[in-house]
């Protein structure tokens, strides 16, 4: 692939590489693009390095990425609520996808559902229960407004018929510490913030919003499966670069990002924490945004979900 690369590129990559991640540290989010950055740095040749912006519905670091530079050496982690929720739940963003080029799809993650250890809930129909008997009384957190969890929980509250309280933090971990806390009683995000917690009786992961049982949680149920069929809720990961990124530096992120995703070590590491690796060329990720925004969209205007 390098011979192929034109003169004005072949020196590319000359210093490292600027990684955005659009939540903080502590999720699904962090986790792939650390996996996904570490082996990257390997084949590149430079580093590759994360930056975590969290806020704003991830609008901060998507602004800031879709500003940048397109030398190659901005990219940002493109994710599920960035590009197919944001654009449901706000009016007016202030990016769009003719300021990126999709790089690769690198990861689907489901969500799952859990409560605090002082719930007196042990089970999905228990918490169901419980919120109804108490409507408005309960409360969840999210990483964000437009975040994964965000949308996931506001699907279970209209699958189930239930009414809690949305609580958005800046970042997964902001939100799993105030879980611990008991500041909160539920919560929905990626398997890989929540699976230690929870194997350490601190939280109790109550149900996957995945179609099948995660391998990573094998005794824990579907929410399908509990009586709501065709329930599914998984988030979803990709690069990206700023528009006008010479295609010749596209394409050597891309190979360079598929490369990482076939390692052994990498793949294991995903599979531990629930998910799956999902390598896409940047026109098959296109496509796919594209399909999964109007897939998004439905459940945003269905639920009725507004930013908080």
């Amino acid at each position: 692939m390098a011979a192929t690369v034109p003169v004005a590129h072949a020196a590319w990559p000359e210093k490292p590489i600027r990684l955005v991640v659009p939540y903080g540290p502590g999720g699904s989010s962090d986790v792939i693009a650390r996996l996904i950055a570490n082996e990257m740095s390997k084949t590149l040749g430079q580093s590759v390095i994360v930056d975590n912006k969290a806020g704003g519905s991830g609008i901060i670091a998507m602004q800031e990425a879709a500003r940048a530079a397109p030398d190659g050496y901005n990219i940002v982690l493109g994710h599920v609520g960035t590009l197919a929720v944001n654009p449901a739940m706000f009016a007016k963003l202030p990016y769009g996808d003719e300021d990126f080029e999709p790089v690769a799809l690198l990861a689907k993650v489901p969500m799952v559902f859990a409560v605090g250890a002082k719930v007196p809930a042990a089970t999905l129909p228990e918490f169901i229960a419980l919120a109804r008997s108490k409507p408005g009384k309960l409360n969840y957190g999210s990483a964000g407004n437009g975040s994964a969890g965000h949308l996931a929980f506001e699907m279970l509250k209209v699958t189930a018929n239930i009414d809690v309280t949305h609580v958005p933090y800046k970042g997964t971990g902001a939100q799993l510490n105030d879980l611990l806390a008991g500041n909160t009683d539920a919560a929905s995000a990626g398997p890989p913030g929540f699976i230690a917690q929870a194997k350490a009786g601190r939280i109790k992961i109550i149900a996957s919003g995945s179609p099948r049982r995660l391998a990573a949680l094998p005794t824990v149920p579907t929410v399908a499966e509990l009586g709501y069929p065709g329930f599914d809720s998984s988030q979803w990961f990709g690069l990206l670069a700023p528009a006008k990124t010479p295609p010749e530096i596209v394409s050597r992120l891309h190979d360079a990002a598929v490369k990482a995703l076939s390692v052994p070590a990498v793949r294991a590491r995903l599979e531990e924490d629930g998910s799956t690796a999902a390598p896409m060329t940047p026109t098959e990720f296109a496509k796919y945004i594209k399909a999964e925004r109007e897939r998004w969209g439905n459940v945003v205007r269905k639920s009725g979900l507004k930013v908080d």
